[in-house]
């Protein structure tokens, strides 16, 4: 059986805010994005969110319509020889998008495909659906509004009933997410108390906790290094031995998050979030887990001291971590949800306000 979608990109300014999708049908299509992004970053993204949604059906054949050249001669002429090269054009200069390509060449492995260019804004049903709901993203972002990312991926036939999302970056991520060289990007900040809140002082004249801009790419959650292997083993043993309980090992992940070189450190990041994350700044705006790496990436922010109020399991699987952390600007109180993704630890939900 062959899957027919169009995938395409939309950034308003371009650079500037940016959106992706990709669409099916009504009842079958994705779309994301980031505060800061170009245009062919989101034609990029909506591929390889495309291949990330369907590859649980790895046996049939992804026919995607596209408008982008530049993305159509990426994937199909120019890859194999900027891998040789590595990752470098015939002039000696880095490729652009290179984290997003870097993906997309993962995503390709056993995959049957073919790209099919249509003419953007000539009227193609499935072109323009994806074009409106990429342009939709792009526009949520310049607004500040909940992006509309749609049911993922899901048909009759679906065994399981349940919608597959691309369970990373993008500019990689978020995102993801993933970057591009050259990239600009907005000057934020991550995750971590009173420093993380820059981030919307341009939105509102606070900060917020993780909150901001992006860029390019969303990394695959699943093909980065383990983000915590540099806790070592002890990080989650208690002292007799055993395994740690949940509340430590929540606790431990989040002092980590909050140090600096881990915020720069997107693949790292990319592991921690889960796929669903999502934060409300102190602006009261909904950040996407992709626009969080991204910007967490860009400003990872000064160290944070953490001052627990309590760590209390909420579920067998879900564990609610609130905090005081002390920064340069001030304190702020924050919570931050867990939840238990596979056999690790994921930061689900986080919002921190700042203390008077």
């Amino acid at each position: 059986m062959t899957i027919t979608a169009a995938a395409d990109g939309s950034a308003l300014g371009n650079p500037g805010p940016a959106g992706w999708a990709w669409y099916v049908n009504d009842d079958c299509w994705r779309a994301g994005g980031w505060p800061h992004g170009t245009n062919n970053q989101g034609e990029l993204m909506a591929v390889l969110d495309l291949f990330r949604a369907t590859a649980h059906l790895p046996g049939e054949e992804l026919h995607i319509l596209c408008d982008s050249q530049y993305v159509i001669n990426s994937v199909t002429k120019w890859m194999p020889g900027w891998k040789r090269k590595g990752w470098r054009k015939a002039d000696g200069k880095p490729v652009l998008n290179v984290e997003i390509l870097r993906d997309i060449d993962q995503a390709l492995t056993g995959r049957k495909y073919r790209f099919e260019w249509v003419r953007g804004h000539a009227g193609h049903d499935l072109n323009e659906a994806a074009d409106d709901r990429a342009r939709a993203a792009a526009t949520s972002y310049q607004q500040g509004i909940a992006v509309r990312s749609g049911p993922g991926f899901v048909r009759g036939d679906d065994t399981d009933g349940k919608a597959h999302a691309t369970r990373s970056a993008g500019p990689s991520g978020t995102p993801d997410t993933q970057h591009q060289q050259g990239v600009p990007r907005q000057g934020t900040s991550p995750l971590g108390g009173t420093t993380g809140h820059a981030a919307t002082a341009t939105l509102s004249g606070q900060q917020d906790l993780f909150a901001l801009p992006g860029r390019d790419n969303q990394p695959d959650l699943f093909s980065e290094p383990d983000l915590f292997s540099e806790l070592g083993a002890d990080a989650f043993t208690a002292a007799d031995g055993q395994e740690a309980a949940p509340e430590a090992v929540v606790e431990a992940l989040e002092r980590e998050l909050l140090r600096p070189d881990t915020r720069a450190d997107i693949g790292r990041t990319g592991v921690l979030l889960h796929p669903d994350f999502t934060e409300i700044g102190s602006s009261g705006r909904l950040w996407t887990r992709d626009a969080m790496m991204m910007a967490l990436e860009e400003n990872p922010a000064a160290e944070t001291e953490l001052e627990i109020i309590g760590a209390d399991r909420v579920g067998p699987e879900a564990v609610l971590l609130t905090y005081r952390s002390h920064g340069r600007a001030g304190s702020s109180l924050s919570s931050s949800l867990w939840v238990l993704d596979g056999t690790k630890w994921r930061l689900r939900f986080h919002q921190g306000t700042p203390e008077a």
